[in-house]
């Protein structure tokens, strides 16, 4: 496996859950992290802010850059791009975590939840993107990488929950456009998926899932270090499952990624 030493990643929603293991994942290898997510004061409902992001990231042997960013702001998405490559002399990663979720019906989906996921999910990723675009032309292996799922249109990935599927396939229609668009440019645009449903504070929002049912966080973390120190040029526009990527690297043992091993896992959303 490849080390992402020195390397420098733009992380959106990195105070908790996947997006600060792959943020921890990266400082053991001595990398530079730049927190972008708008928790900066600790909530009782959800544990993790930028600040303890960038102590545990400091403490695992990275560099943290903690900033305050709501990706739905244009001019703070802009200015914590510029203000994360003056910072660290670039940036060569984009890793788009950030997303909100309602898993509702379309009678059940107040409008506000509708805009709100679609400014997070499909525009913060767009926005994002776009702001980093200048740094990663210049960085050496640039990668830009989504956590969003393979685009499949069966009618049963919509039907409970047309809203939020709309917003996350809006993640992966920019991994399927971007990736074309920039393939001259050799900046890698990938998605990549779980297999199973990972333990985070996310899963409070679907009904009946025990954390003993799921995957912890490092199985995601593990697969985006993978893909991420790939050389860019040889692979992008790909939908990953974090499994396959892992058994291509020769990982074989899925056991210690299970919060309680030999129980049957859940399959998440939008994989047949």
């Amino acid at each position: 496996m490849g080390t992402l030493a020195g390397k420098t990643l733009f992380i959106t929603g990195a105070s908790r859950g996947i997006g600060l293991a792959i943020a921890l994942r990266a400082a053991r290898d001595g990398a530079n992290i730049v927190i972008a997510a708008k928790s900066s004061v600790a909530n009782p409902k959800l544990p993790g802010t930028i600040h303890s992001a960038a102590a545990a990231i400091e403490e695992a042997g990275g560099h943290a850059l903690p900033l305050k960013v709501d990706i739905r702001e244009e001019e703070q998405v802009r200015a914590a791009a510029a203000q994360a490559a003056e910072h660290f002399g670039g940036i060569d990663i984009v890793v788009n975590n950030a997303s909100a979720i309602w898993l509702a019906g379309t009678a059940e989906t107040p409008m506000k939840r509708f805009d709100l996921m679609q400014q997070v999910n499909a525009r913060g990723t767009f926005l994002v993107t776009q702001s980093c675009l200048p740094y990663l032309k210049q960085a050496a292996n640039p990668h830009v990488l989504m956590l969003s799922p393979p685009l499949n249109l069966d009618p049963k990935w919509f039907a409970q929950h047309t809203a939020y599927t709309i917003a996350k396939y809006g993640m992966s229609l920019c991994v399927l456009g971007m990736s074309a668009e920039f393939a001259s440019l050799g900046i890698a645009v990938n998605a990549l998926w779980p297999r199973t449903v990972v333990a985070t504070a996310a899963i409070g929002m679907i009904d009946g899932v025990k954390p003993e049912q799921c995957r912890t966080p490092d199985i995601v973390a593990d697969a985006a270090h993978a893909i991420l120190t790939r050389p860019s040029r040889d692979y992008t526009g790909h939908f990953a499952i974090d499994d396959e990527v892992l058994r291509d690297e020769g990982i074989t043992d899925f056991d210690r990624y299970a919060v309680k091993p030999g129980t049957p896992l859940l399959p998440d959303f939008f994989l047949d």
